[in-house]
């Protein structure tokens, strides 16, 4: 029984997430470089290219064509076999057409190279003198019968003629993940219209070839000339992966530029191009705003050309992976299920049985892990899934009452905790008590701009709709940060971090979460004002600091909350917002808790109502929010500001008003000061309500 619920769990899937996380192990185990590592070079777009390229030449991005030409002069100059782009060049140069005929030029003279295409859904597609070429495999039609692999509609993102037509092979780089997001197989080709069509590494591998490298497909391999690859029904291959990200050797595209500009002038380079010669070069992305990071088994963050690369590196190893016969999986289950379900009736005690358990689990995985070393890929957990339900069968009864135990602590914090939290929560249900503790926390609160006047206007059915759809989409953002609900008050949101699970980045957390709010709600407002008729604005305070949270209630019904005057200067904070036309707030505790790359700026010393000390509050500041440009200015003129010198600071704020509203309130504000002087000076902006 244990056996056959086993494999239909595993029929099901509801063990690949199980499967995947021991595939990573084996993964982990095993990656290493290969000889044939050395001969690949990635040369990276990296954000040091970018910076390099603004600082020293003015460029923005998208670059000129102009650069790529002399990193395919370079590349001729050291010797490079063949220098495939991960980039798509589908939109004319920004430099004109005769940038875009000047690499053209350059590709023909320092080839081969090979460029890149991508496939869109149909009508999509910018198809720029018909499709692409293909290859040619024999057998391809055969195959296409025997795998019933069906012809998807699919349109061509092509590169523009005046490089498409130099170039010596194009390439698609489409490639889809497994359905949790990492990518773990690859395609060779692709199917498009009865056609095969090269991926970027296996043109690569073909252009770099001395001849023609004939093509056939098997069953469940593609014929390469001597080397045969393993593929999965879909035509997929299982990848190798040799490291983490960075174990391909990558250098910076400003660096090879900088070395050919060097060489030309007889300056010695940045880099050997000794170092290139008879290697396989790969252009690529990695620069994080350019968005070609992809996740792995080994790695989260991975630039896609890297997964090229690694393609690349297995076909010259020859060593891709291949899935297990499923009569092995079958029989290796069969085989650890009933070992186990023996053993464990000669057990006559705890001590016997918690042997068992010792000696029997492991055997699914060292299977795995010794079929891997021989280039298998065997479904452990279907396996281990057997041995376990096995080895536990006389036990149900524990594990129902313990199962009813976990069912009442997600039932508790499900509406109010995130279910990767609460998972957290069923394996350590003792933190599941009445009572509290102190403890440090990030304490989010928010509101809506004049909500009270939009509930006014708007029918009840309405306003409730227009309600649920917000709270939705900010509760949603701030549980996937991993924070806490607390509760909702009406349109308002209170929230926090660092409990009841510790989370050492609470603060970095609160506030990403926040400009995530603000992001979010300014993509949904035209909705909203479209249907509703309200332009919805959002107030967020953060404030961090110790406070008392846990249980707080009955025995019978509790809420999991907190208390303590931090969580009012959170509140206050929110409010704050409305003096300076802020969208957030946050106080001094939570900006000394900012990694060095969150952005703020100081925004007043404000004296909020029940406290006697006065808040240094922060405005943190999005990536391309624009005010960046004017932090110094501003700064400056706030600290004219602290040390009472208004009328100064007042020509330094007017300065800024037009480009930045905080500073239209505070010249508002020094002109007042100027028109009426204050009795005495602290420079505290003072707040006569919450």
């Amino acid at each position: 029984m244990a056996c056959g619920l086993a494999f239909l769990l595993w029929h099901q899937g509801a063990l690949t997430d199980f499967e995947h996380t021991v595939w990573q192990w084996r993964v982990a185990h095993f990656a290493k470089p290969t000889p044939a590592t050395s001969r690949l070079r990635i040369i990276a777009l990296d954000q040091k290219s970018l910076d390099w390229g603004r600082r020293e030449n003015s460029l923005s991005w998208p670059w000129p064509r102009e650069a790529y030409t002399t990193m395919l002069a370079f590349c001729k100059r050291a010797g490079v076999r063949v220098v495939a782009f991960d980039m798509l060049f589908s939109e004319p140069s920004l430099h004109g057409v005769a940038d875009d005929e000047a690499l053209g030029q350059a590709m023909r003279e320092n080839g081969p190279v090979v460029l890149s295409y991508t496939l869109v859904p149909p009508g999509e597609g910018q198809e720029q003198g018909g499709p692409p070429p293909g290859v040619t495999i024999s057998g391809f039609s055969q195959w296409l019968i025997a795998n019933r692999t069906p012809v998807v509609p699919q349109a061509v993102t092509m590169p523009v003629p005046e490089l498409a037509e130099s170039a010596a092979m194009l390439a698609n780089i489409s490639n889809r993940p497994d359905p949790d997001g990492v990518f773990r197989r690859a395609p060779l080709f692709i199917n498009l219209a009865d056609r095969p069509m090269p991926s970027l590494s296996l043109a690569a591998y073909l252009a770099g070839a001395p001849g023609p490298v004939p093509l056939s497909l098997g069953k469940d391999s593609l014929q390469m000339g001597e080397l045969v690859v393993p593929l999965d029904e879909t035509g997929q291959a299982i990848l190798n992966f040799r490291g983490p990200s960075g174990t391909v050797p990558t250098v910076s595209l400003a660096a090879v530029v900088q070395s050919e500009l060097q060489l030309a002038a007889g300056e010695k380079p940045v880099i050997d191009p000794a170092e290139f010669k008879d290697t396989y070069v790969f252009l690529g992305m990695t620069a994080p705003g350019l968005y070609d990071l992809r996740a792995v088994p080994l790695d989260g963050v991975y630039p896609g050309v890297e997964i090229h690369a690694t393609i690349l590196d297995n076909l010259l190893s020859q060593d891709f992976l291949r899935d297990s016969p499923t009569w092995l999986v079958a029989l290796l289950t069969l085989l650890f299920g009933v070992l186990a379900a023996v053993v464990i009736l000669f057990c006559r005690n705890a001590w016997q049985s918690s042997l068992t358990f010792v000696l029997l689990l492991p055997l699914p995985f060292a299977a795995g892990f010794i079929v891997y070393g021989r280039g298998i890929w065997l479904p452990v957990a279907v396996q281990a899934t057997a041995v376990l339900l096995a080895l536990i069968s006389g036990a149900v009864f524990n594990f129902a009452t313990e199962g009813r135990k976990n069912r009442y602590i997600k039932r508790a914090f499900s509406q109010y905790l995130h279910p990767t939290v609460i998972e957290q929560l069923v394996s350590n249900p003792k933190r599941l008590r009445l009572g509290g503790e102190k403890r440090e926390l990030s304490i989010f609160f928010s509101d809506l701009a004049g909500f009270t006047g939009m509930s006014e206007r708007l029918e009840p059915e309405r306003l409730t709709l227009l309600l649920n759809e917000y709270l939705s989409a900010m509760t949603d953002i701030i549980l996937e940060s991993g924070g806490t609900i607390d509760k909702y008050e009406g349109d308002a949101i209170i929230a926090f971090w660092n409990a009841p699970l510790s989370q050492p980045d609470h603060a970095a957390r609160a506030v990403q979460a926040a400009l995530r709010c603000q992001e979010r709600l300014a993509e949904l407002r035209p909705d909203f004002k479209a249907r509703f008729d309200c332009d919805l604005f959002l107030r967020i305070g953060i404030n961090t600091g110790p406070v008392v949270v846990g249980n707080l209630g009955s025995s019978q019904r509790f809420d999991y909350s907190i208390l303590g005057d931090n969580a009012n200067i959170a509140a206050r904070l929110e409010g704050a917002n409305k003096e300076f036309s802020t969208p957030i707030l946050i106080s001094e505790a939570c900006r000394r808790q900012l990694p060095e790359g969150m952005k703020v700026r100081e925004i007043a010393r404000v004296g909020v109502m029940g406290r006697k000390e006065p808040i240094t509050v922060f405005e943190p500041l999005g990536p391309g929010d624009g005010k960046e440009a004017l932090l110094e200015r501003f700064a400056a003129a706030l600290a004219l500001y602290y040390r009472g010198e208004v009328a100064q600071a007042r020509e330094g704020f007017q300065d800024l008003a037009a480009d930045d509203v905080v500073a239209g309130r505070y010249a508002a504000r020094c002109r007042e000061m100027l028109a009426k002087p204050p009795l005495a000076w602290d420079g505290v902006w003072r707040m006569d309500a919450k």
